[in-house]
């Protein structure tokens, strides 16, 4: 039951309780009362017709007359008083009741048997030969009632009280069972987990808003956990880069340092310093390309950077795009294969989707075979050019938009380690890349991060002894807000 649903049901018994308790009392007390004034009434009357049989006598209301058997009759209990027709006490048991009574008073309520809270008060004439001769006042002290209903006060005082005490204390326990102690028990799980521990809560069996809060509590837990183990990949990983890059950048200062002191020398030729100046220059662009990794990298990790895309023509962009690498293939060494084909318009970051390209070439470079091919090609989805590996087709799985392919001749990549390939930081096998050719194992990453934030996705096929292919799906370009 929902805690709402509980309180507001909770809040109506307590309000109808107390007041059901003290209906019952009054209907108990006043059914006694009604019992007991009948059998009071029958015990009075008789008690009355055995005084008015004395008091009837008209010999009482002359002058003169004896009055020892009425002082017979009163005592505590009874009150008596005689009353002439001219409203002159003749005889009152109370001795401050004397004098002069106003006809009005005394002749009001006559045969009447008044019932008042303390006493039974009964009048009546006294007549003698059809003459008034006065009147007789009786009361009937009722000390047994008042006792009862002072006891009975008392025991409704005593019960009501006894009531409101149940339910209070009904209301406490109930109270606590149902918010005090999950609440107390969800706290001391909170500071469990504030203080590094994992916690598990049976308070999500609850069907009310203390088990909601108890799961949302768990599924916040669960998220700050993945948290904190990607935060500590993270760390690890910069932490890694950090003295990577430190190594990788200490080898070409050094030989930058080198090559500068051999150039202070006089006794180098001048075709040595030239060769000199060179290297400096190669390992400065080194350098340079590998610090430009490491920022590019920094810069995709941030949640606040976002690539501004641009809508192009694809056919105009990718040619564009793969032009101009068959030079540079050449001086290393290689032959390039190029095919674009492409229709249609794509939303890409022009100089972002440019460094994908080199990055993968830098790649086909290091790790393929000298002598061998390099093909590059661009083509729209359900194409695959001549020239790609048989195991390249099969993986082209999409069927609109277009793929960028990379592929180069070499020894190829394990399975296991094609998947590594992408973390930051991993290279695979050293033996594979050439000497004085080692990179800052963020390229392909970057890449992936490159083309995702594209929309797009980045796979790498291999196969050892042939070589590898790494294949980049970009979506086409539907007209949705870039």
């Amino acid at each position: 039951m929902k805690i709402k649903t509980w309180l507001l049901i909770t809040f109506f018994i307590v309000m109808v309780l107390p007041i059901t308790g003290a209906y019952s009392l009054y209907v108990w007390i006043n059914a006694y009362y009604q019992d007991k004034s009948v059998a009071e009434y029958f015990e009075k009357t008789t008690e009355l017709n055995q005084v008015k049989s004395v008091l009837d006598n008209p010999v009482h209301y002359k002058k003169s007359a004896a009055i020892q058997e009425i002082e017979a009759l009163s005592n505590d209990q009874l009150a008596i008083t005689l009353y002439s027709k001219s409203g002159l006490v003749l005889y009152s048991s109370n001795p401050l009741n004397s004098g002069f009574e106003s006809k009005n008073n005394i002749f009001k309520g006559l045969y009447e048997l008044k019932q008042n809270y303390n006493a039974f008060t009964y009048k009546e004439p006294v007549y003698e030969d059809g003459e008034l001769l006065g009147v007789y006042e009786i009361q009937l002290v009722r000390t047994d009632w008042v006792k009862g209903v002072e006891s009975r006060s008392w025991l409704v005082i005593a019960s009501s009280i006894l009531l409101f005490l149940l339910i209070y204390c009904a209301v406490l326990m109930l109270l606590n069972r149902k918010l005090n102690r999950p609440l107390q028990e969800l706290m001391r799980q909170m500071r469990a987990f504030a203080k590094g521990e994992h916690v598990e809560s049976n308070l999500v069996e609850r069907k009310d808003e203390i088990g909601e809060l108890a799961h949302t509590f768990l599924a916040m837990q669960d998220e700050i956990e993945t948290a904190r183990v990607h935060l500590k990949v993270e760390q690890q990983q910069k932490e890694l880069m950090i003295a990577s890059i430190s190594h990788d950048l200490k080898t070409p200062l050094t030989a930058i340092q080198a090559y500068a002191e051999s150039l202070q020398s006089k006794a180098l030729s001048e075709e040595q310093q030239d060769e000199y100046r060179q290297i400096i220059l190669t390992k400065s662009e080194t350098m340079k390309h590998m610090l430009e990794d490491l920022l590019m990298f920094t810069l995709l990790q941030s949640t606040s950077y976002h690539l501004e895309l641009v809508v192009v023509d694809g056919a105009e962009f990718f040619e564009m795009a793969l032009s101009d690498y068959e030079q540079l293939c050449k001086d290393r060494g290689f032959m390039l294969e190029v095919t674009c084909d492409i229709e249609g318009v794509y939303a890409v970051h022009p100089k972002q989707l440019q460094r994908v390209i080199d990055n993968l070439m830098s790649n086909a470079w290091r790790y393929g075979a000298v002598g061998t091919t390099i093909g590059l090609a661009a083509v729209n989805a359900g194409e695959c050019p001549l020239w790609c590996f048989e195991f390249v087709p099969p993986a082209l799985k999409k069927q609109e938009g277009m793929y960028i392919i990379l592929q180069n001749s070499g020894q190829g990549v394990k399975k296991e380690d094609i998947e590594k390939l992408f973390e930051p930081m991993y290279q695979a096998d050293s033996a594979r890349t050439k000497v004085g050719e080692r990179g800052s194992g963020l390229g392909l990453n970057i890449a992936k991060q490159i083309i995702e934030k594209h929309g797009g996705t980045v796979e790498l096929v291999s196969q050892e002894g042939s070589g590898t292919a790494v294949l980049c799906w970009l979506p086409p370009f539907k007209g949705e807000n870039l």
